[in-house]
């Protein structure tokens, strides 16, 4: 188990629940614009929210902002140490930096100390694009070896320092690479691990690359927080997040929706259904995650004949027949409905489902 660290009362790491991150993509000197996407951010899911620091009128703008928000705020750093030192003094709740770039020992022990003095977390941050030209000489390019080796040395950097709240990333967009990394890298450290796939591209390909790689991670059970990174709205890379968290059992979710394939038995138009059911069933299952009521299981089976059977772990779902359809619970019929209102029939039943 890795040791644990608090970041804004978030904590990380030590069997903490893995917690969700995101990064705003607003100028963060315009602080109500960055108050408006954080909370955006917070509204979707989002437990710490890392914001881009690239000049002093930006830091201050953090610390305003943080004043404003109900999340912890993780400034992000690079080379310039003295935005590191001003946005802990502003309120950062975390800061990432990459030792590497930040200078001469001196100027990381600077931020270290004001770390210490504020007792928050660094987030020492590795990944493909910003590799050592010594380890990538070392090791023949950039490896799964030299981003574990990077992301280990960059920490005894600090800990040498006699500092050792700190979180570690080294990320890849080689989904391959990057959870080989992760393996290695676990061996040489008991640090909390922030994980991610890099520069993981738009959301066609950058879901499906960080729901491989990072439920692959989490599966074997590496990960202590981690952000989805995508070329989108950063919103749908905290629901992203979420989905992944529930796929692989670490986050329950409010409404589980299975559905069959289709095969030459169907008579219905299955695929409408079960898409439809899908999206009408997430204002339901919103409803009852503010509610606090327990977990259901929805099936949209396209047999008639068999669905109900096949589905007996389902607390409610339908199963169609030619033009029409029924409604069951746990495998027990409930009612025989047109095609046309199966799914206004399942809504109205979970609807009522108060336990």
């Amino acid at each position: 188990m890795t040791r644990q660290v608090n970041c804004g009362g978030v904590l990380i790491g030590g069997g903490a629940p893995v917690s969700i991150q995101s990064m705003t993509n607003v100028d963060t000197r315009d602080t109500d614009r960055l108050v408006r996407q954080i909370d955006e951010l917070a509204d979707a899911g989002c437990e710490i929210v890392r914001c881009a620091v690239p000049d002093m009128t930006a830091a201050e703008s953090l610390g305003r902002a943080r004043k404003r928000v109900r999340v912890p705020l993780v400034a992000d750093i690079h080379f310039d140490y003295r935005l590191a030192i001003a946005s802990i003094e502003n309120g950062a709740d975390k800061i990432r930096i990459n030792p590497g770039n930040i200078g001469s020992l001196d100027r990381v022990k600077a931020v270290v100390d004001k770390a210490r003095e504020r007792n928050i977390p660094i987030r020492v941050g590795v990944n493909s694009g910003s590799l050592e030209k010594g380890l990538i000489a070392k090791y023949g390019g950039v490896t799964a070896d030299a981003l574990a080796e990077s992301g280990a040395n960059m920490l005894k950097v600090i800990e040498n320092m006699d500092y050792d709240q700190l979180v570690v990333s080294i990320k890849s967009s080689n989904v391959k690479m990057n959870y080989d990394a992760h393996m290695k890298l676990r061996e040489l450290t008991d640090c909390p691990i922030h994980i991610g796939i890099t520069e993981s591209g738009t959301p066609r390909n950058g879901e499906l690359k960080s729901a491989i790689g990072i439920g692959s991670l989490l599966l074997a059970g590496i990960g202590d927080t981690m952000r989805v990174s995508l070329t989108d709205d950063p919103v749908k890379e905290v629901l992203l997040a979420k989905r992944i968290l529930e796929t692989v059992g670490m986050r329950e979710k409010a409404i589980e929706v299975v559905s069959c394939p289709t095969c030459g038995r169907t008579e219905i138009d299955l695929i409408g259904l079960a898409n439809s059911a899908e999206e009408r069933l997430e204002a339901v299952a919103q409803k009852r995650r503010d509610a606090g009521l327990r977990p259901l299981k929805i099936a949209v089976m396209g047999c008639a004949v068999n669905g109900p059977g096949e589905s007996r772990e389902a607390d409610y779902g339908i199963a169609g027949g030619k033009g029409e359809g029924l409604v069951f619970s746990h495998g027990e019929i409930i009612e025989k409905v047109s095609e046309d209102r199966l799914v206004d029939r399942l809504i109205e039943i979970v609807e009522q489902d108060a336990e």
